[in-house]
């Protein structure tokens, strides 16, 4: 894991390498055991490495082919490098090191852009050809890693994090006000969008290929859900069962490989739980590692549940009540995302990685069971509501307007309540989904708009983005679209940079088992009633996890990594709140009205409804502002 930078000029100018080397330094939490750069011309590849496979100085990047025509930068792991390896050798080429760099090196010479389909990680990479005068960037299927890039005129600059690409004097600081309304539904600037106008995010499963200029976009992969696997009978069931448990442990097994000490994350959830099951079966007589937070609030505590699992498997386990000094942890965070992200569950992330750190240089997480197996309580919501859908629209839509709307500044009554809640019942099911998890919805943002801000952001349709993924998906129900649309939004956007940055910052790389790419393509072609049956969610994964937990783990009610925001701005971060979001600059922005602003945190505060979501999204917000566009 590593943090890599690239310039390419197209206007016959030489690239400083002295800003290069800046670049890395903004990167070397990424990267704190070695720095390299190369510089030819106009061209120019900066990389901060995280020595994890071959800590051996054979590894160090930018690397080269053997005569020199091709140099890579890479971030990531490829898990089947060792499967690859000789397979490249039988063609004649040869390796220096042990690393999956050089693997990728030689496959690029061997098929061009197509070797990101051989390739089994996570990844973002830059090949520069000198013999083409070709730069070659992709992305990992699933967007792990991320790869923020300008494209201007005169030049074309890439950076793993947007801090490099901001400190470049020639790259605009304009805010992107578009992206900034995105946002406020989806908590994160969605891809390919940054909250900077010049700057673009390589979506994932997307290669790019840059020649005089020009840039070609290639999409490589698409997760598809048909056709299903049959499972019409017990035999069947049973045998995608042990399927699924099979390709479990070989997403863990090939997980396992690393030079450095490896730990895991153990939150006590299902998922959690089950990797660290199977990585201590994998590990034999060795303990594995396992880390935990919990908060004094118990209803946020999962503390008990890891310690469940950690004397199960006699894991060598830690875990740490988090006390954070919260005023302290916004700038850090704002700082390293380089954009506003309001998921509260990047700071108790990013203080358990911060820890873990001191222990391991690797850790394993139980991310993704979630988007391919239906773990949360809005895909149960969605399907139960399929029954309202069966009523004419007319019904719902007529209600919500027959309801009298009380005034934007009166308190949340029974009401407004009830208009709201028809409101949404007539809305289409992936909309409907949308509303379930996102933090400003259409209505809101009407309410909270100025006029002029309104009036720039009129033609962009936040909920447009989500409809596009649902009709872009082969499912033939409604959970596997659901699905479709929240791996490729959610997880995309928000999970996996959450993952990322909070984990790199303290230079700790996170692997992620049920994240596989073979593993999702299995999970989507299973039938949606083994995902969802009889109410009960991640049907299949808690039933093959039960082979390895105790019973009481697979009943509980699901927490998440839940942060007790609705207490802190109710009271230690109260102040902070109505100084920043009510201050002169604040409100001299001209996004929103002074006056609704203020009502989402009386209310809050007096407790007339629960708005800490939406607080913490204008807080992330303005302090983006004031870090990295105000002068």
């Amino acid at each position: 894991m590593c943090g890599i930078y690239g310039k390419v000029r197209f206007d016959n100018l030489p690239v400083d390498v002295a800003e290069a080397e800046r670049a890395c330094t903004l990167l070397r939490h990424r990267g704190p055991d070695d720095q390299g750069v190369y510089q030819k011309g106009g061209t120019c590849l900066g990389h901060a490495r995280l020595s994890i496979i071959d800590l051996s100085p054979l590894g160090h990047q930018p690397m080269s082919n053997e005569d020199g025509s091709l140099w890579i930068v890479f971030n990531g792991e490829i898990y089947n490098f060792m499967e690859l390896r000789p397979e490249l050798q039988g063609r004649g080429h040869r390796f220096r090191s042990r690393t999956d760099t050089e693997v990728i090196l030689h496959l690029y010479e061997e098929l061009g852009a197509g070797c990101v389909e051989r390739l089994r990680g996570m990844f973002a990479f830059a090949i520069w050809d000198e013999k083409t005068g070709s730069l070659f960037l992709a992305r990992d299927r699933l967007g792990k890693k991320p790869l923020y890039y300008c494209h201007r005129s005169e030049f074309l600059s890439f950076a793993s994090e947007i801090r490099p690409l901001v400190e470049d004097p020639e790259i605009p600081k304009e805010a992107d006000h578009v992206a900034i309304h995105h946002y406020l539904t989806f908590q994160s600037v969605p891809n390919p969008y940054s909250a900077f106008r010049a700057i673009r995010k390589l979506p994932p499963a997307h290669w790019m290929m840059v020649r005089d200029g020009n840039v070609e976009f290639r999409r490589y992969w698409k997760l598809f859900y048909k056709p299903k696997f049959p499972s019409h009978s017990p035999e069947q069931r049973a045998e995608l069962e042990d399927r699924l448990v099979e390709k479990i442990r070989d997403a863990v097994r090939v997980r396992l490989v690393s030079d450095v000490p490896l730990g895991a994350l153990l939150s006590g959830g299902v998922d959690s739980s089950g990797i660290v099951a199977l990585m201590s079966i994998a590990s034999g007589e060795h303990p594995v590692r396992t880390f935990s937070v919990g908060f004094e609030e118990k209803e946020y505590d999962e503390l008990r549940f890891a310690r469940t699992v950690s004397e199960m498997y006699r894991t060598d386990h830690k875990e740490f009540i988090l006390k954070p000094n919260m005023t302290d942890a916004l700038p850090v965070l704002v700082e390293h995302f380089g954009e506003p992200f309001s998921d509260p569950a990047a700071l108790p992330l990013y203080f358990l990685t911060k820890i873990a750190r001191e222990y391991v240089k690797v850790a394993l997480c139980g991310d993704g069971g979630d988007e391919s197996f239906a773990g949360y309580h809005r895909h149960k919501l969605n399907l139960l509501l399929r029954r309202v859908d069966r009523l004419p629209s007319w019904v719902t839509r007529g209600i919500a307007r027959w309801l009298p709307a009380p005034g934007p500044s009166s308190s949340k009554s029974p009401l407004w309540i009830a208009k709201r809640l028809f409101q949404t019942l007539s809305l289409p099911p992936a909309i409907r989904n949308l509303r379930f998890f996102g933090h400003f919805d259409k209505e809101t943002k009407e309410i909270l708009y100025t006029r002029e801000f309104a009036e720039k952001v009129a033609q962009a349709d936040t909920e447009e983005l989500v409809l596009e993924r649902f009709r872009e998906a082969d499912a033939d129900n409604l959970l596997d679209a659901i699905l479709y649309a929240d791996i490729h939004t959610y997880l995309a956007d928000t999970l996996l940079p959450k993952v990322d940055i909070t984990s790199m910052a303290n230079s700790l790389e996170m692997r992620s088992p049920l994240l596989d790419h073979e593993l999702m393509e299995f999970a989507a072609r299973l039938p949606a009633d083994m995902k969802i049956r009889r109410l009960e969610t991640k049907h299949i994964l808690k039933k093959v996890f039960g082979r390895f937990l105790p019973p009481g783990m697979l009943k509980r009610p699901k927490m998440g990594f839940g942060v007790p925001l609705d207490r802190w701005f109710r009271g230690e971060l109260k102040e902070m709140a109505y100084d920043l979001l009510l201050s002169r600059r604040a409100i001299e922005r001209g996004y929103f009205r002074e006056e609704q602003v203020r009502r989402i945190l009386d209310e809050h505060v007096q407790g007339r409804w629960h708005w800490q979501y939406q607080i913490y999204n204008l807080l992330m917000l303005e302090l983006w502002h004031r870090r990295f566009t105000d002068p």
